[in-house]
């Protein structure tokens, strides 16, 4: 393909399809007990709960320039006429900014894009990257089909606690509902690229019903791509995409998907999201 797609591990894209589509994954990472482990590696997730659990540290980082660097070489060295890298949110992370740095001296024009969201919200626009790239689209084209892609996206999720949030500093408008709000079951949503609280709930139940419903009110006239996202919370996660196939016949695609590690540290367990998207491959 004349454009690569290069993106970072939490997109949470299945490996099997990131390499089917061609893109490049740069993990970032996470430090648990003084070990560091890659964003999807096999024993980080275990790790991360059972820290959180033990309130034992947990920090996580962003890639370093050189490996975004090594990604844009392997990239020209391909054959590639130019990249474009797509990432999570940089009011969530520095990941786009080092990124960016790397894209300074690379051997190609590099273009990266905040996506201004995380999970499938970084990994639905990702994907309209490599379909546009796939196509023999031009650089500028590919930039337009992921940021089109991330503009259109909307993600709403509900976790059980704001505990996590809050230790992790990612809380951002959240922070006003701290103290009595820790009792509630907050939805919470991306505006401009931060983690603000939507809606207020009492209970888990009624705030997973909610959830649903305001995926179904995302859902636009035109096919969508819906992913639901979960830690730690299989059966929930199940439930609520059965519900969605019901009630949204429009989705071409309807996948769930396990985040990772790093989305883990600042979350905790019992994450449950859902992203809705333009359809696409």
């Amino acid at each position: 393909m004349p454009v690569a797609v290069v993106t970072d591990s939490t997109a949470y894209l299945d490996a099997a399809e990131s390499a089917m589509w061609g893109v490049t994954v740069v993990p970032l990472h996470v430090v648990i007990g003084g070990r560091e482990f890659d964003d999807t590696a096999d024993p980080a997730l275990t790790g991360v709960a059972e820290a959180l659990r033990e309130h034992a540290p947990v920090t996580t980082s962003q890639p370093a320039p050189q490996r975004f660097a090594a990604a844009y070489a392997a990239a020209a060295a391909a054959g590639a006429d130019g990249v474009v890298s797509v990432h999570l949110s940089g009011s969530l992370s520095g990941t786009a900014e080092a990124a960016r740095l790397a894209a300074k001296d690379a051997p190609v024009p590099v273009e990266v894009i905040d996506s201004g969201s995380v999970g499938m919200g970084l990994g639905f626009p990702v994907l309209a990257a490599a379909d546009a790239a796939r196509r023999g689209a031009s650089l500028a084209e590919v930039v337009s089909a992921a940021g089109e892609s991330a503009a259109a996206t909307r993600s709403f999720f509900y976790v059980d606690t704001l505990e996590y949030l809050r230790r992790g500093g990612r809380i951002g408008a959240a922070v006003n509902l701290l103290g009595s709000a820790l009792a509630i079951k907050p939805l919470l949503h991306l505006a401009d690229g931060t983690i603000t609280v939507l809606e207020k709930v009492r209970t888990a139940n009624r705030a997973i019903a909610r959830l649903e419903d305001l995926a179904v009110q995302a859902t636009a006239d035109g096919a969508v791509s819906v992913a639901v996202q979960h830690l730690g919370a299989a059966a929930r996660a199940r439930a609520l995409a059965d519900g969605l196939a019901a009630r949204v016949p429009a989705a071409s695609r309807l996948t769930v998907v396990e985040v990772g590690a790093v989305i883990g540290a600042h979350v905790g367990p019992g994450l449950l999201g859902v992203t809705i998207a333009p359809a696409h491959p």
